[in-house]
């Protein structure tokens, strides 16, 4: 039975995905939305972000420094683990799952809000694609996505460059000549590659559990917690499926 539900609910799902791009609104009132959207999930995003990059940075640089206990162990391998560290999982993967908590908790609340005050009923008596209004500004918006993936790494690479430079494990230019050893471009690209998935993942997915919430305030709570659960477990499974195409 549990099994059947739960392809109901992934075939619901796709449903809703189609349903997004049919009867688009007036562009006019969309680019009002979207541009809400940018504020709330993108521009309110970035402080706690590059709180957490930085920092992250730092205490994965310490790490490796502390780590190094060999002395023919060269000091420049503390900023190449740092790099590959923040640029191939860091970055994109687990600043996604916090995002599913802090954007995935606002977006399901938002909507199951509208569900409970019956505003979804009334945008649908009116006529409007209730799911392309509410939901297309948010894919729209999580196009800006990479943005911040991409301040998250280099806020993450220059905290573990002042944690071990001025923390005294290395110097400033074996740091960076870590930070160069190896580069290989196509990280950067598969790092993207996995954002831009996880970005339609972190606004369909939350805007799911809300929209199709049955209840009260009460349900509206326990709607965020299980989008925050499912968004987190589909990201990680991403993460391992685009891994295996793109690097292996």
């Amino acid at each position: 039975m549990m099994l059947i539900r739960y392809l109901s609910q992934i075939g619901k799902y796709f449903i809703m995905l189609k349903e997004i791009f049919n009867k688009p609104t007036k562009w006019s009132v969309m680019k009002q939305l979207i541009f809400k959207e940018v504020d709330d999930l993108i521009i309110g995003s970035l402080g706690i972000v590059a709180f957490i990059s930085f920092f992250v940075g730092g205490v994965v640089s310490i790490q490796t420094a502390l780590n190094l206990t060999n002395p023919l162990i060269p000091k420049e391998l503390i900023g190449f683990a740092t790099r590959q560290s923040i640029v191939l999982e860091f970055a994109p993967t687990f600043i996604s799952i916090i995002m599913a908590g802090k954007m995935g908790s606002f977006i399901t609340s938002s909507i199951g809000t509208m569900r409970v005050t019956e505003q979804i009923d009334a945008l649908e008596v009116m006529g409007v694609n209730s799911l392309n209004y509410l939901v297309f500004p948010k894919i729209i918006a999580l196009l800006l996505y990479p943005f911040v993936i991409g301040l998250s790494m280099f806020l993450g690479v220059l905290g573990g460059w002042m944690a071990a430079v001025y923390g005294g494990f290395t110097s400033s230019p074996e740091f960076i000549t870590g930070l160069q050893t190896e580069f290989i471009p196509f990280h950067i690209t598969y790092a993207f590659i996995k954002t831009a998935v996880f970005a339609i993942l972190l606004a369909t997915i939350p805007s799911f559990h809300g929209y199709y919430m049955k209840g009260g305030a009460l349900e509206v709570g326990q709607a965020s917690t299980v989008s925050f659960v499912w968004t987190s477990v589909v990201i990680i499974l991403m993460n391992f499926i685009l891994t295996q195409l793109l690097l292996s």
